[in-house]
């Protein structure tokens, strides 16, 4: 593990009631004895930068740990972006740019380590995880770690030239108000209601009505996929029976369908006809996005699998000569892991190309659920606020720590006004359950994501990301803007090295005191004269720069009081100021930024390379 250096370091656990207990490390030993309840802790004396050492803790028994650092420890925590390896098991989605030589280089590093604290809710706080351990990185431990947190992690090591322990607590598609404690949320008037109701659940009961009310839609609760035998698609076979089989309408999830709270494998079949001219052809199949994995079989030969992606789209080649004249079956397995699941997207482009010619597959497909995940059919991570604080975050609260960096907030985007005050109340909250002061707590903003925006107009996570620069006004927090690193049709951009490396920057700026440009230019203020704007930045380094050959700035927009906002001209006039104009706006009053889901081609960056935050001048 890795201790951190320059602070008492806070060690506890449990013995027997009133026993004695003895911790000594290097030198050091401090004596305590557990309380009534046998829960035990102290802290250690300040160490330096060093290792490794050993730590023998004796009471009634002695346990020794080995191989232990005295460094720097972060906290990384979020959701899917955060929680992103550096590995892959599917490079349709998993897996960072370049990861095989990332991997490979690990090996490098080994006084980085890695701990990921298993998923977990709970109810109430819990005091310990159930599992867990210490990796010295390496490239055999490193490919399941998140990828922000280990080039975080990297980029410190390189500069700081002391051990690094990163702490992963992440979960995918998670929401805030599931990261923040009961003594904060019992405060918040939106989610007080939801955490009363929550502290009243018979948990036992819940998940038995839950099985109950399944077992009544289905008929049965399967636990074992019957539709695939050692490895061999039974229901994947073209003669196989599926009249017996439900009906369900696609595209749509299948909670959208009516059955909801279930996760696990189902199973889809879609029996079409092919003529005799277009039997024989290579052809291309559209399934649209699938949550979260699927494997897919015509006329049971394999034409197309995909990994955890729950938002890409499946285009799937078949063959020639696989295709026959009559009767087709088109089969989809998709594994659902949490949150919705099945086959979703635009009806009309749910189709089979040949020669150019459409076959629609949107409309009635057979379907059966082959395996249900009894697991998950208690409660989700975003069913209730505290959760997640409950199960990954009070076992580790309190450890010695220098900071924490944080990736999260798309599942928040539809809320984007609440999320200025409930990102802001989870800092809080974790400070104050830390113990350890403002320790500097450092955010992600939100890439661009989605399809690029044609006109000017209103965007949530533009609004999401305006919730994000606000929460800076808080002390020792920083953010890294990814504006420009995002990727339109993937909501998981592999370019986690960049994250990586500007969250590193204010955390040498605001953690080490180093004197460097640690933040993209910042709006500070506007000037208006006649038709146009003057825009006056912070953090431009030695000058704001123009990503274009020719010098031209993009993504800025301008409206007058009519509030209608046009594509405007943008030019950098002196090493702090843009000048904004359109011909449409003669009486400019509010200029926009990048004010879109993703504002695609965004161009404003400082001497130091680092893109400028999205930003708006009004309040509309």
């Amino acid at each position: 593990m890795v201790l951190q250096e320059g602070m008492e370091v806070p060690v506890w656990g449990w013995a027997s009631p009133h026993e004695k207990v003895t911790v000594s490390i290097d030198g050091n030993t401090v004596k305590t004895r557990a309380d009534n309840d046998g829960k035990w802790q102290l802290k250690l004396p300040e160490m330096n930068a060093g290792g490794p050492y050993s730590m023998k803790i004796k009471g009634n028994n002695t346990i020794v740990f080995e191989n232990i650092m005295v460094g720097e420890v972060w906290v990384c925590s979020g959701q899917s972006n955060m929680e992103f390896p550096v590995d892959s098991i599917d490079q349709s989605y998993r897996g960072v740019n370049n990861y095989r030589k990332e991997m490979a280089d690990a090996d490098n590093y080994p006084e980085i380590r890695l701990f990921t604290v298993p998923r977990k809710i709970a109810q109430t706080p819990q005091k310990d995880m159930d599992d867990g351990e210490w990796l010295e990185c390496s490239s055999a431990t490193v490919g399941d770690f998140s990828a922000v947190g280990y080039f975080f992690a990297r980029d410190l090591y390189k500069k700081l030239g002391v051990p690094i322990g990163m702490i992963c607590s992440s979960w995918g598609g998670t929401v805030a108000e599931s990261w923040t404690s009961p003594e904060t949320m019992a405060n918040d008037s939106d989610f007080a209601p939801m955490l009363a109701a929550l502290q009243k659940l018979d948990l036992k009961k819940y998940k038995e009505s839950k099985e109950a009310a399944i077992k009544a839609k289905l008929g049965d609760l399967p636990t074992v996929d019957k539709g695939l035998v050692d490895g061999k698609a039974v229901w994947a076979a073209p003669d196989f029976d599926d009249s017996a089989w439900k009906s369900m309408q696609l595209p749509g999830l299948w909670e959208s369908r009516g059955y909801e709270s279930i996760d696990g494998i189902a199973w889809f079949r879609k029996t079409i006809e092919i003529s005799p001219e277009d039997a024989g052809k290579a052809a291309k199949l559209n399934l649209q996005k699938i949550d979260d994995s699927d494997q897919t079989w015509v006329n049971g030969i394999p034409v197309g699998k995909t990994m955890n992606a729950y938002d890409k789209n499946r285009h799937y080649d078949i063959p020639e000569g696989l295709l026959k004249t009559g009767k087709n079956v088109i089969t989809v397995r998709v594994e659902d892991t949490g949150g919705g699941g099945g086959i979703y997207g635009s009806a009309n482009q749910l189709n089979l190309q040949i020669d150019g010619k459409n076959i629609p597959l949107a409309g009635d497909w057979k379907f059966k659920f082959g395996k249900i995940d009894t697991n998950a059919i208690s409660l989700g991570p975003n069913d209730y606020p505290t959760l997640l604080y409950n199960g990954m975050v009070s076992p580790i609260a309190g450890y010695g720590i220098k900071g924490v960096i944080w990736y999260q907030g798309e599942s928040n985007a539809d809320r984007p006004t609440q999320y200025q005050r409930i990102f802001p109340n989870l800092i809080k909250d974790w400070r104050m359950h830390w113990n350890e002061g403002d320790f500097p707590f450092l955010f992600v903003q939100l890439a661009n994501y989605m399809a690029p925006a044609k006109e000017p107009g209103d965007s949530n996570w533009a609004r999401l990301r305006e919730a994000q620069t606000k929460t800076l006004a808080l002390p020792n927090t920083g953010m890294a803007v990814a504006i420009d690193i995002g990727e339109g049709g993937n909501i998981h951009p592999k370019n986690k090295q960049s994250v990586g490396y500007r969250l590193s920057l204010p955390a040498l700026k605001i953690a080490y005191n180093k004197d460097l440009v640690y933040s993209g230019p910042m709006y500070d203020y506007m000037d208006i004269d006649k038709s146009r704007v003057f825009l006056t930045f912070n953090h431009v380094g030695d000058g704001l720069k123009v990503r274009d050959k020719y010098g031209y700035l993009k993504g800025f927009a301008v409206a007058g009081a009519d509030k209608k906002f046009h594509w405007a001209k943008a030019v950098v006039v002196n090493p702090t100021t843009v000048v904004v104009f359109s011909s449409e706006v003669k009486n400019p009053v509010a200029v926009r930024y990048g004010w879109a889901d993703n504002p695609d081609d965004v161009n404003l960056y400082n001497s130091a390379d680092l893109p400028a935050s999205p930003f708006r001048t009004d309040n509309w």
